[in-house]
C-alpha cells in the first residue's frame, strides 16, 4: 500500500510523456519536490524545466540526484515505455517503491470522484472537452489529460475546491484497471495494442473488466454500438444519426462551424455549436453532454462550454489556413481514426485536394492493421509515408513503410522528415495533413512556418 502522506518527493522515469508530465505537474503544484529522467529533450520537457522541475537526459544508473535516494520519502513513478534494461530504473526497482502512473492515478480516484474517459479512439479529445465544460461551469473539476488543452495550455488542471477529477483511462498495459471511477465514458473498443493483449477477445475482455468497475449502479456512458455485458452499471448511450439515449441529428457546417441538434428524453436542443470540427468530435461532444446532464449542468453551461472549446494540441489542430491552402495536424494512428479524420476533412473541404503525410506508429500495429491502413490512406489524393516509428519495439521482418506504400499504389511514396519539408515547399493548393503518434510532431512547427512564409 502507498501512503501519500509519507511521501515528500516524486521521481519520474519517463517524465516527458504526456501522462507522466501531467502527474509531475500535479504533485509539483501541491508542493512536492519533483525530478525525473527522459530520453530526449522536447517542448514538454522544456516547459517542465521552465516551471522548476529538474530533468536529465542521460541514464544515471545509481547516481540519481542525492535528495531522491531516500526510499522512505521518495516515490518512483515509471512508464512501461522505458526499457527494463535501463540501469537507472533497474537500480530504483531494487531500492525504492516503484509504481506505474496508473497506480498513482488510482490513488487519486479514491480520494475524489473520478470521471474516467476510456476508448480506443477519442478519449483525449473527449476528456479534454469534458474538463473544459466542467471547468467553465459552476461544477468545476481537476483533470489529468493525455494531450495539451488549447484552452488551458496544459495537460493538467488542479482545482482544490472541486469534487470531480477527470482522468483519461488508458487501456494500454491494462492501466485503466487500476482506477476506481465514480462514472465513465467509453468512446470505442476497436481492437488495438494487440502486442499487449494478444487477441481481440482479450482486448475486449479488458474493457469489460473496466465496465465491471461500475457494477454497483455507477454511470457508464457508451457509444451506442458498444456491446458490454451489464454487470449492474447504469448505462446511457449516445450516437450521431442513430437511435440512442442522447442523439445528434442534422449535423451541418454553418459559417465554417459544426452544428447539430441534440435529442434526449423529451427535449431537443437546436443548433448546438461545436468549437471543434469533425464528425467524430460531434459524437465525442454527445458523450460529454450525456455525462454533464447527469452531473447537473444546465443547458446554458453545456452550450457555452462546447462552443468555446478550442481543442487539443495535435487533434485536428489547424496550423495554417488561407483560401487556397490549409494545414492540419492530427494524432490519428489507427485506421478508424484516420477514417474519421479524412471524412471530416472531406466534409469541410469537399472540393479541395487532400494530401496526407503519415508516420506509422509501432511495427506490431502496422502489421496487425496493415490492410486497414492501406484502405483508409488510399482515400487521400496523395500519400507520403515516413519510416515506422518503433517506440519500444524492435523491427519486424517484412513490416515496413515500403510495404504500406506498395498496397496504397502509385499515388504514395516513402520520404524522410527532411524530404517531407522539401515536398511541402511545392504544395501550393489544397489541404495538407500530418498524421501519426510518433515523432512526426517534430516537423509540425517547421511545416507551419514554411506555409506561413510561402503566404
Amino acid at each position: 500500500m502507498i501512503d501519500l502522506e509519507k511521501i515528500k518527493r516524486f521521481y519520474f522515469v519517463g517524465i516527458g510523456g504526456i501522462g507522466m508530465s501531467a502527474l509531475a505537474r500535479y504533485f509539483f503544484s501541491k508542493g512536492f519536490d519533483v525530478a525525473g529522467y527522459d530520453k530526449t529533450p522536447s517542448d514538454l520537457t522544456n516547459h517542465l524545466s521552465d516551471e522548476g522541475i529538474a530533468i536529465h537526459f542521460e541514464d544515471l544508473g545509481e547516481n540519481i540526484p542525492h535528495a531522491y535516494k531516500d526510499p522512505m520519502e521518495t516515490l518512483v513513478v515509471y512508464t512501461p515505455a522505458i526499457p527494463a534494461t535501463m540501469l537507472e530504473l533497474a537500480f530504483l526497482k531494487e531500492t525504492h517503491k516503484v509504481v506505474k502512473r496508473s497506480e498513482v492515478l488510482g490513488l487519486i480516484t479514491q480520494s475524489s470522484k473520478g470521471l474516467g474517459v476510456a476508448g480506443t479512439h477519442g478519449k483525449t479529445t473527449t476528456s479534454t472537452l469534458l474538463t473544459h465544460v466542467l471547468h467553465q461551469s459552476s461544477t468545476k473539476c481537476s483533470a489529468f489529460l493525455g494531450g495539451i488543452s488549447s484552452n488551458l495550455n496544459s495537460n493538467v488542471l488542479v482545482d482544490p475546491t472541486a469534487e470531480f477529477t477527470v482522468i483519461e483511462a488508458d487501456e494500454f498495459d491494462r492501466s485503466f484497471l487500476k482506477l476506481d471511477p465514480f462514472a465513465s465514458i467509453i468512446t470505442a473498443i476497436d481492437p488495438d495494442h494487440l502486442d499487449i493483449y494478444g487477441t481481440e477477445a482479450e482486448f475486449r475482455k479488458g474493457f469489460q473488466q473496466y465496465a465491471n468497475k461500475h457494477k454497483t449502479g455507477k454511470l457508464l456512458v457508451t457509444q451506442v454500438s458498444i456491446q458490454l455485458e451489464n454487470s449492474g452499471f447504469r448505462q446511457i448511450t449516445y450516437a450521431i444519426n442513430q437511435e440512442a439515449n442522447v442523439s445528434g441529428q442534422n449535423l451541418q457546417v454553418v459559417n465554417g462551424a459544426f452544428q447539430m441538434d441534440v435529442i434526449f428524453a423529451n427535449e431537443k436542443w437546436l443548433n448546438v455549436e461545436l468549437g471543434l470540427p469533425g464528425i467524430h468530435n460531434a459524437e465525442n461532444a454527445l458523450a460529454v453532454i450525456a455525462l454533464c446532464l447527469e452531473l447537473g449542468l444546465s443547458e446554458t453551461e453545456i452550450r457555452f462550454g462546447l462552443k468555446s472549446f478550442k481543442g487539443v494540441k495535435r487533434r485536428f489542430e489547424c496550423h495554417f489556413r488561407t483560401e487556397k491552402l490549409i494545414y492540419i495536424d492530427d494524432y490519428a494512428h489507427h485506421p478508424t481514426e484516420i477514417q474519421a479524420l479524412v471524412s471530416s476533412v472531406r466534409l469541410l473541404y469537399p472540393t479541395k485536394k487532400i494530401v496526407g503525410v503519415f508516420q506509422p506508429h509501432l511495427f506490431t500495429r502496422t502489421r496487425d492493421f496493415m490492410d486497414g491502413f492501406v484502405a483508409e490512406l488510399a482515400k487521400l489524393d496523395e500519400v507520403v509515408v515516413l519510416p515506422i516509428y518503433p517506440a519500444r519495439e524492435l523491427p519486424i521482418e517484412g513490416i515496413t513503410s515500403e510495404k504500406l506504400v506498395s498496397g496504397i499504389g502509385s499515388k504514395s511514396k516513402v520520404l524522410s522528415p527532411n524530404e517531407v519539408l522539401e515536398f511541402a515547399r511545392h504544395f501550393e493548393e489544397g489541404v495538407f495533413l500530418t498524421i501519426g503518434a510518433g515523432d512526426i510532431d517534430r516537423i509540425v512547427p517547421q511545416l507551419a512556418t514554411l506555409f506561413k512564409d510561402k503566404a
